[in-house]
């Protein structure tokens, strides 16, 4: 069961049980005002994007759906690592901060600064849940996608990937802010269950055609 909600977080949340959820996986807002530089068919302004006030509640319900043994995957960008970690490590206990190496680097500032290649994920633990398969190193390697679906779209391969690790098959899955929804294309594919609420329509229409053409494919992380 893979359920894609149009919907904004703070409602949908209300109808998550408590301590349900093995997973939250998800993909905020960074708080940066984000706009892509696309040159063609540009995506829409991320709403919602210009400050964390959100964060604090957002983080109070995400631990009262949690179960007791559970794990987060929370996506952010280097210009507010710090005001995340303050409010998760309120009631998580962060574990490391995993890096994604895209593989290929972003636009910006093209004479005046470094190129952009990575984004940071915080990985917190409720309670002392184990992960799966062996120890990885926290530098993740995973092509950059083309964006068609959203303007941040996450690669399928690298959230099937992090779900393998933190859950087993027919568990709860939960992402807050659905974006292209890649959390629940790789939730189908490696058979677990999935909520992702997303505020924009049009993603929500595109994701749900997604995710009826996905396939279930089990991928199995090695010892």
């Amino acid at each position: 069961m893979q359920k894609i909600l149009h919907i904004d977080w703070k409602i949908g949340i209300k109808k998550v049980t408590d301590n349900s959820v093995d997973l939250v996986l998800t993909d905020p807002p960074y708080g940066i005002s984000y706009r892509s530089n696309k040159r063609n068919n540009r995506h829409k302004r991320m709403p919602n994007d210009n400050n964390l006030d959100w964060l604090n509640s957002w983080v109070k319900e995400i631990k009262r759906v949690c179960k007791e043994e559970a794990h987060l995957y929370v996506f952010c960008s280097w210009h507010n690592v710090e005001v995340f970690k303050f409010f998760l490590g309120k009631e998580f206990r962060i574990k490391n901060i995993l890096i994604w190496e895209k593989e290929n680097h972003g636009t910006g500032d093209l004479k005046g600064d470094y190129a952009p290649k990575y984004e940071m994920i915080l990985f917190c633990s409720n309670g002392n849940k184990k992960l799966n398969g062996r120890r990885d190193c926290n530098i993740l390697k995973s092509s950059k996608t083309k964006n068609n679906n959203h303007p941040t779209e996450k690669p399928v391969d690298l959230i099937s990937y992090l779900i393998e690790k933190s859950t087993d098959p027919g568990d709860l899955v939960l992402d807050t802010f659905g974006g292209s929804c890649s959390t629940a294309i790789a939730s189908k594919q490696t058979n677990r269950n999935c909520i992702v609420f997303e505020i924009e329509a049009d993603y929500c229409s595109n994701a749900r055609k997604n995710l009826a053409g996905t396939s279930k494919r089990m991928f199995g992380i090695s010892d």
